[in-house]
């Protein structure tokens, strides 16, 4: 430790800290722009230059580190005045138009301007004048002009985004901030350049000219798209939702959103939203009072359970639903009789289920831990764009030394940095997680199971175990082992469960999955999927029942079979849905429509990928007649005389679940399953294998309807991406439209060379309408050419 004197006051910060670090230990605050405490130091704006004792020249206090008895002035006649020619500097080019900027009221230069700037300027000299660049349907770059060259922007795209999508040109008065020529942002975290650009450069272009910053209300909320839980400060004029923002929380999503987190708003004021109830009547919808509707379901569905028996009514649950409409929907299929109901709607293979004991399946280790692992592996998925703040802080460790590997079924640039990458087949993805695990059975000198005998040991196989086994030192970062997407979605899930849980046991590192959506982990606590035998997610829609009660999801888009699941929807006696947007598939199966709140206009709770319950409210009044998903389950219970169900707010509903003190059960979360004897999975069907991603801005109903989000290059419509010898194969050739027909049907998509997939397989993307005849998510497939 060092000690320290700024301001005469005296502070002891560790050895390394710059004088920046020192001032924000005693609530100093010295001007800055490039400054930014989540990136590398620059030292290029010169606006933190402050007088150090026995120094000839002013310093910069951002990176300038702290000796032993250093005294720093930061409000001395010298130190002002530098600050003051720094800031004369900074305006000579920058334009005066503060009063149409969207920057303004929140804009450091312009604060600074006032106590560091002057009434008038000298420099008479004609201004150098910045042309605006078109860099995608999300950033702005139009009024570069006002650019400071403070490369914040740049260092984020390097060091957090993990990919260089600007730089800087030229030198001196001239340079300017740009893209690669004709290239567009495209990173999934781009939307944080906007928030660390202490200027109107960079703004938003959703949000451009619609509110000033002092119109705003802000409220704090909670992201309810991927299992990271992101904190979220969401900005409401009148109620409406203009803007979201990120609310710092270093041990979740510390100072960053993604742009499915940051945009998606835009379609909460869809023309598609369900505002008010609808029946069909002899064929056609009308509009009814909530009553009528609530009173038809529960007419219906008792008279199902009656007639039929409840086994015949199935409840499908979105897994972006709160915890609070998770655990009120089971409770009413359950009061019907019947089981039948989950959350887990992509996932094919179930058979972990007894062994986990209803325990939730977890990232195995805080997010934050994620940082400062010392090795990781990630099996099956597309984790840069699955879960981006993730796939980011892995990124961070990774460059801070930490080995990085995974074992996939493509060889995409997860702009990771990895040691090592395993890629091969989804057919064979169980047999290279298998030879993981026995090369450090092998090493350990222990005896593997059956299951991990199926793979080879090999030299790469080896590298990855004695990097998760560790060099066995005290101040070792932890080891993890992760699940994603792909791999929980595949039909031999449970089998890399179990070897996951074997190579953990093994090494000693953790292992978890990460989990697709808000509520992966809160589905199980709250007991959103079978408990005494009911009918799993595959099951409900492989075996129609008579009677499906939809919550929040879009079957045509959401499941792993979507055609399996429209033949059973459309045979059912009834279908109710629960539903935020008009769906043109729902109109044709369903026979009522309730107008379901999204996550702006309702308050519930979200289990994160870690297992922690965060709790939010609603930010704004519902739209039209739509109501707050445990509003209307709550009426729809007591409507079916359901026991208990007089809840008056969904913190009653919350504190049933989790008690006062809003935290998990005690054994909530699984830990490694036990390796018991159980069969691969063949695919079946003569073809190639399909890999089937459900991209960034498919996976949920609310990206899906963000005009922005659905501009940019990952909302694309799917192609055929296949190896070149794959291509040749085929008979096909890039750009050329070839007929892909699965298990259900068939669509035809372009041909696009891609040699990041393995040979024998085609990578097409689901939830889209283009590819939802295909089948499942791992059908064989056959390609021919058109």
């Amino acid at each position: 430790m060092l000690e320290i004197e700024i301001d005469g006051k005296k502070a002891q910060v560790a050895d390394g800290s710059t004088v920046m670090d020192a001032a924000s230990q005693l609530g100093i605050y010295i001007p800055h722009f490039c400054y930014h405490k989540k990136l590398s130091i620059a030292a290029n704006c010169r606006m933190c230059l402050v007088q150090v004792e026995k120094a000839p020249k002013p310093l910069p206090a951002c990176a300038t580190p702290v000796t032993n008895g250093m005294k720093v002035f930061t409000h001395s006649e010298l130190a002002i005045t530098a600050q003051k020619g720094v800031m004369e500097f900074l305006l000579i080019n920058h334009p005066l138009d503060c009063p149409i900027c969207d920057q303004g009221g929140e804009c450091q230069l312009q604060d600074l301007a006032v106590g560091y700037g002057q009434s008038g300027s000298r420099f008479t000299e004609e201004k150098h004048v910045v042309f605006h660049k078109n860099v995608g349907p999300l950033i702005s770059m139009e009024e570069m002009s006002r650019c400071i060259h403070c490369t914040r922007c740049v260092r984020f795209g390097q060091e957090v985004a993990g990919v260089m999508e600007l730089g800087m040109v030229n030198r001196n008065v001239h340079s300017e901030i740009t893209t690669f020529v004709g290239k567009t942002v495209d990173s999934e975290l781009s939307g944080n350049m906007i928030d660390i650009c202490p200027v109107g450069a960079l703004t938003s272009k959703p949000f451009r000219y619609s509110a000033r910053t002092w119109e705003l209300q802000r409220r704090k909320s909670v992201s309810p798209h991927d299992a990271t839980g992101a904190n979220l400060t969401v900005q409401v004029k009148g109620d409406v939702v203009k803007r979201v923002l990120p609310f710092d929380n270093e041990n979740v999503n510390e100072c960053w959103i993604s742009d499915k987190d940051r945009f998606s708003y835009e379609s909460l004021n869809s023309a598609e939203r369900l505002l008010k109830p609808m029946l069909k009547q002899g064929g056609q919808w009308q509009e009814v009072e909530w009553n009528v509707a609530l009173d038809y379901v529960a007419h219906g569905l008792r008279s199902i359970a009656k007639d039929a028996g409840g086994d015949q009514i199935a409840t499908v649950v979105s897994p972006h639903a709160t915890l609070e409409e998770m655990y009120l929907a089971g409770r009413i299929a359950r009061a019907l009789g019947s089981d039948n109901i989950d959350f887990r709607l992509r996932q094919q293979d179930f058979r972990a289920d007894a062994q986990r004991a209803g325990a939730a399946p977890w990232l195995g280790l805080p997010l934050a831990d994620l940082s400062n692992v010392e090795a990781a592996l990630i099996v099956g998925g597309f984790l840069r764009k699955d879960a981006p703040l993730v796939a980011q802080r892995l990124r961070y460790a990774a460059r801070n030394g930490a080995e990085v590997y995974s074992v996939n079924v493509t060889s995409d640039d997860s702009l990771i940095k990895h040691a090592g990458m395993i890629y091969t087949a989804p057919g064979q993805l169980v047999a290279a997680l298998a030879g993981v695990v026995r090369a450090a059975a092998e090493i350990k000198g222990v005896q593997a199971s059956a299951l991990a005998t199926l793979g080879q040991a090999g030299e790469l196989e080896r590298k990855i175990a004695t990097s998760l086994i560790g060099d066995g030192q005290l101040d070792a970062g932890p080891r993890a082992i992760l699940l994603g997407n792909v791999a929980v979605q595949h039909p031999d899930y449970s089998l890399l469960e179990q070897l996951a849980g074997e190579l953990a046991t093994i090494t000693g590192a953790s292992a978890g999955s990460v989990g697709e959506a808000a509520n992966s982990v809160g589905g199980y606590i709250a007991k959103a999927n079978p408990q005494q035998g009911g009918r799993d997610a595959a099951r409900l829609f492989a075996e129609p029942r008579k009677a499906y009660v939809l919550f929040g999801c879009e079957p045509s888009l959401d499941v792993a079979n979507p055609a399996q699941a429209l033949r059973a929807l459309n045979a059912a006696d009834m279908v109710v849905q629960f539903a935020t947007f008009k769906d043109a598939d729902a109109l044709a199966y369903a026979d009522v429509l309730l107008p379901l709140s999204p996550f702006t206009e309702t308050s519930g709770t979200f289990v994160n990928g870690e297992g922690v319950a965060q709790s939010f409210v609603g930010v704004v009044r519902p739209a039209g007649n739509s109501r707050p998903g445990w509003k209307l389950l709550r009426v729809l219970g007591n409507l079916l005389n359901v026991e208990r169900f007089d809840y008056q707010s969904s913190e009653e509903v919350r504190n049933e679940i989790l008690g006062a003190d809003n935290t998990l059960p005690e054994g909530s979360l699984a830990g490694a399953l036990p390796v018991t004897a159980t069969s691969i999975t063949v695919l079946q069907g003569a073809g190639l294998q399909r890999i089937a991603d459900v991209p960034i801005y498919f996976a949920d109903a609310l990206v899906r309807r963000s005009p922005s989000l659905q501009k940019t290059r990952d909302a694309q419509a799917p192609v055929a991406r296949m190896s070149a010898s794959t291509l040749a194969s085929v008979g096909a050739a890039e750009g050329r439209s070839v007929r892909v027909t699965g298990s259900e049907g068939a669509a035809t998509l372009n041909a696009v060379l891609d040699n990041t997939v393995p040979d024998g397989c085609v990578r097409i993307a689901a939830a889209h309408p283009s590819t939802a005849t295909i089948g499942a998510l791992n059908d064989m497939i056959v390609v021919e050419c058109v």
